[in-house]
């Protein structure tokens, strides 16, 4: 008996043997070829960790029986598209942590108003070349296609990307391949693809900081390619975008979910908070304090209240409402969404303006705090969109108008410019924003 399983033991290890050499053998092919056919690709891979840790092109792209996009490639069957179901079986916990994250459901946009506008007003081109390209497409199965995928969603490395195998999300988003380098990942440059532009300048806003002055002066100190990256500790100099929403500190682990250090959403027309805001707030005040003491980071957050408060009350609130109204009384001479004047001045109040003001005020980004962002919602709250909405002599709206601007937030504008400037000297203007500098939840 006992020779029985020696013998089926040594069997088992002479299959395996073989079939890992007949997969060697298919990967050198693919490596011989790629070295001379895409050599910029194949010196991408040789000079990266998945090289150095014997993961080849195979290990990545090869497919399974019945996987919708496998196709037979030179005796092997493989597939184009590496999903994060690929990569996870490899990075089970950041695959995972990318899966809960807000960054995988950046492709449901394809179903929001947003998308809407790009394929109405512009055309179906330019959402898939510019929408899709940041927030992911539906990529889907050619047949006819020489890798199975559908041109018109295939490339797409969007942060959302629905995947035919169901999965959620790119990690080429971040970890462009075929390098995958985590010193690219760090950096904000790997962020400003998507995250820049009149409706979400954070690349903009970074770089106006002093955090963004701070990391272009000292870039060559922040010992980027390190494998360990904890801020405070392996470096200090200044903080990426990486830092603040991802990489460690002494207390919490790297995380692929970049909502758990994210108290409000800043995205809709109404900031609110998010779900265990006061956790994600603590988590993100935990890398603030590598930099600086307690009472900085906490006068930071009072202001940032502030301002996502002043939006809301003064222009978010009453502008939303009065939108809906004209919606609701079928103003306008168009029937389609945005086929009125007044709907494009309300969207680039809260999508461009509106936002620009929030995340200014989030990243310590003055300029965009204030001269791009509330004093354009001023601007044209006042002198855009209501003067567009009075056009239509409603009595309904028109007494709905007059009631926002009777309250004492808009009433300056029927006031003597001697006595708002005496308010403000007193501290009596101040006051009237008081409560703003701190959380409110409704």
């Amino acid at each position: 008996m006992k020779r029985i399983l020696i013998a089926a033991c040594a069997m088992a290890i002479l299959l395996s043997g073989a079939a890992m050499a007949a997969e060697d053998t298919v990967a050198g092919k693919c490596m011989t070829c790629h070295k001379e056919k895409s050599p910029g690709l194949y010196n991408q891979w040789y000079k990266s960790e998945h090289a150095k840790h014997n993961v080849t092109c195979l290990n990545c792209h090869q497919a399974a029986d019945g996987d919708a996009d496998g196709f037979m490639h030179e005796g092997a069957l493989i597939a184009t598209l590496v999903t994060p179901k690929d990569c996870g079986k490899c990075h089970e916990k950041e695959a995972q942590q990318v899966n809960d994250s807000y960054h995988a459901h950046a492709g449901e946009i394809l179903d929001s108003i947003d998308a809407y506008l790009a394929h109405a007003a512009g055309g179906t081109p330019v959402a898939i070349a510019g929408c899709e390209s940041c927030h992911g497409s539906k990529v889907k199965i050619d047949p006819n296609s020489p890798n199975k995928l559908d041109s018109m969603s295939w490339p797409n490395s969007g942060i959302g990307r629905i995947n035919p195998d169901g999965s959620k999300g790119a990690c080429t988003a971040c970890h462009t391949r075929h390098a995958f380098s985590v010193k690219q990942a760090r950096q904000p440059e790997a962020c400003s693809k998507c995250h820049l532009g009149p409706d979400h300048p954070q690349k903009e806003i970074f770089e106006a900081s002093k955090h963004g002055n701070a990391y272009y002066t000292h870039k060559d100190e922040m010992n980027l390619d390190s494998d360990r990256w904890v801020v405070g500790v392996d470096y200090y100099e200044a903080p990426t975008c990486a830092t603040c929403h991802m990489s460690a500190t002494p207390k919490q682990a790297v995380t692929h979910d970049v909502g758990q250090r994210i108290s409000w959403t800043l995205r809709p027309p109404i900031s609110v908070t998010k779900e265990d805001w006061e956790t994600k707030r603590a988590n993100m005040k935990d890398v603030c304090v590598n930099c600086h003491g307690a009472s900085f980071v906490d006068g930071h957050y009072a202001q940032f209240d502030g301002v996502v408060n002043l939006y809301n009350e003064k222009f978010a609130k009453p502008g939303l409402a009065l939108y809906k109204k004209a919606k609701e009384l079928k103003l306008g001479e168009g029937t389609a969404n945005f086929s009125n004047k007044y709907e494009w001045i309300w969207w680039e109040i809260w999508h461009h303006e509106g936002r620009r003001a929030r995340h200014g005020a989030a990243m310590m980004g003055p300029d965009y705090t204030w001269w791009h962002g509330i004093y354009e919602v001023s601007q044209h709250f006042y002198f855009k969109y209501i003067p567009e909405l009075r056009k239509f002599h409603n009595a309904e709206l028109d007494k709905m108008i007059d009631e926002v601007l009777a309250d004492p937030y808009h009433n300056w504008l029927n006031r003597p410019t001697a006595d708002i400037k005496a308010d403000i000297k007193s501290g009596k203007m101040a006051e009237m924003y008081n409560g703003m500098y701190q959380v409110n939840t409704k």
